[in-house]
């Protein structure tokens, strides 16, 4: 840390930050950015390496294959379908809607007359 005579403590700035930050702790901030940058990217080499010597990656290279060809063989709706059965699903959703809300308000017919 940069020593001004307290200079970063009277006016809230910080030894990394302000209008004219000393090029030690721009070297420190920047340093240790770099070093994690370096030490992630060697884990996730180290854990694709694993990945790739166990097979796993041959192993969903294959299922993303064989799984393009299954959806090429699938029947996928028309437009005018996919907008059919959108609107039968909520009109069936609507309708059951105020089928929940009229037995609600017959059985609290049923219950208060009960009371």
């Amino acid at each position: 840390m940069v020593d001004c005579g307290g200079l970063e403590n009277r006016c809230g700035c910080k030894s990394t930050g302000g209008s004219n930050p000393s090029p030690s702790a721009i070297m420190n901030v920047n340093t240790g950015f770099y070093i994690q940058l370096a030490a992630w990217s060697v884990v996730v080499l180290a854990a694709f390496g694993l990945a790739w010597r166990a097979g796993w990656i041959g192993r969903v290279a294959t299922y993303l294959g064989e799984t393009r060809e299954e959806l090429k063989k699938c029947n996928w709706p028309t437009r005018e379908e996919l907008w059919n059965s959108t609107v039968l699903v909520f009109l069936v959703i609507v309708g059951l809607g105020l089928f929940t809300v009229g037995s609600d308000y017959a059985i609290l017919k049923v219950v208060r007359s009960l009371l």
